[in-house]
């Protein structure tokens, strides 16, 4: 009979365990669609809907079984709709590096984005507030800052050329390399390289459209002189350790 006791003691303080939260001003909507992990990566995507709105009743419904642990606003609202400490569905079948299961290993955060409109600077500055939080409390590399595009090349291009990488990178969240790159080395291997910052490059062409994407080189069909110094450049920075 204690034992049993004891058991329903357990359960009950398991089930009123707090979730982890940022300490930004974020409205909770707890979605139903996760599981457990813990957090070393954080992917980016764009809603594609007119309206957060619409955004949270699809990340909230059971029947479309996707979620993000948070979705930011066009005027820099935060809702946070899944525990940090919980496995939201938000990568879908994606790759980054060596890590087969990205939505165990990451933290989604979806932007209330159409995909053809700049992303204004309200959403901007809280998504860069928001990413400081998780990257301090979590630790996550700056190297390991992506979009779904990223880890999800030929399927998936969110968040789309509109989105501000280059201000990203310069507070700290993923990598960046200003021109003039230098050269790369004479037996320069691109797509090595590509595997090595960490793109799924079963698909050589779709990797390399991803990285043209990221790092403003468009709709390029290959990679130029300018986007292989580029990547040799972000290859050398990724090498460096954390300061």
């Amino acid at each position: 009979m204690m034992r049993l006791v004891a058991l329903l003691l357990v359960l009950l303080a398991a089930g009123c365990a707090q979730p982890i939260r940022t300490s930004l001003p974020a409205t909770w909507r707890p979605s139903p669609n996760f599981d457990e992990r813990r957090p070393n990566l954080v992917v980016i995507h764009h809603t594609s809907d007119d309206t957060a709105a619409q955004a949270l009743a699809t990340l909230t419904s059971p029947a479309r079984e996707v979620s993000a642990h948070y979705l930011v606003g066009r005027d820099g609202t935060i809702w946070q709709l899944v525990d940090e400490r919980k496995r939201a569905w938000h990568a879908g079948a994606s790759r980054w590096g060596a890590d087969t299961d990205v939505n165990s290993s990451s933290i989604g955060i979806e932007l209330d984005n159409d995909g053809y409109e700049p992303f204004p600077d309200a959403q901007v500055a809280a998504l860069l507030a928001l990413l400081a939080d998780l990257k301090e409390r979590w630790r996550i590399p700056t190297a390991n800052f992506v979009g779904h595009g990223d880890v999800a090349p030929g399927r998936k291009v969110d968040p789309s050329a509109y989105f501000p990488w280059r201000t990203l990178a310069m507070h700290g969240f993923g990598l960046w390399c200003d021109a003039p790159p230098p050269d790369p080395p004479p037996q320069f291997d691109a797509i090595l390289a590509l595997q090595a910052l960490g793109y799924d490059v079963s698909d050589p062409e779709a990797a390399i459209a991803a990285f043209n994407r990221h790092y403003g080189e468009g709709d390029e069909p290959g990679l130029t002189d300018h986007a292989r110094a580029v990547l040799s450049c972000l290859v050398e920075r990724a090498r460096q350790p954390e300061p």
